[in-house]
């Protein structure tokens, strides 16, 4: 829990169920890694390959994504909610609709809260 972890290497590691709520995962690694039902919370994984990861189940829950790559990632049952997912790369609306998102879930290309305009 909490743990920092940033710009670490984990391809394909198998962290299922893990516990790294509020973890500090920024510019990591994580392409095909195993994170079903991980609990991510909280955590910082602005800029991250996840390519292929396995998301399937994962709490991510005010997590931060931003610029993260998520293409091909399994995102089924994901909680996205108040996830900030703004400059996320690789992202489909099939993703998307496979996760549960929220109206506090920042979507790419949505304004920054508070930013003027609209």
């Amino acid at each position: 829990r909490g743990a920092h972890l940033r710009e670490g290497h984990f391809l394909g590691a198998d962290l299922r169920g893990a516990d790294l709520e509020g973890a500090d995962l920024a510019g990591g690694l994580l392409r095909a890694a195993r994170l079903q039902g991980a609990a991510l919370r909280g955590a910082r994984l602005d800029g991250a390959d996840l390519q292929g990861a396995h998301l399937d189940g994962a709490d991510l829950r005010a997590a931060s994504l931003a610029g993260a790559d998520l293409a091909r990632a399994r995102l089924d049952g994901a909680d996205l909610r108040g996830a900030d997912l703004s400059g996320a790369r690789g992202l489909s609306p099939a993703q998307l609709a496979s996760a549960l998102t929220d109206a506090s879930t920042r979507l790419p290309g949505c304004p920054a809260e508070g930013a003027e305009g609209g």
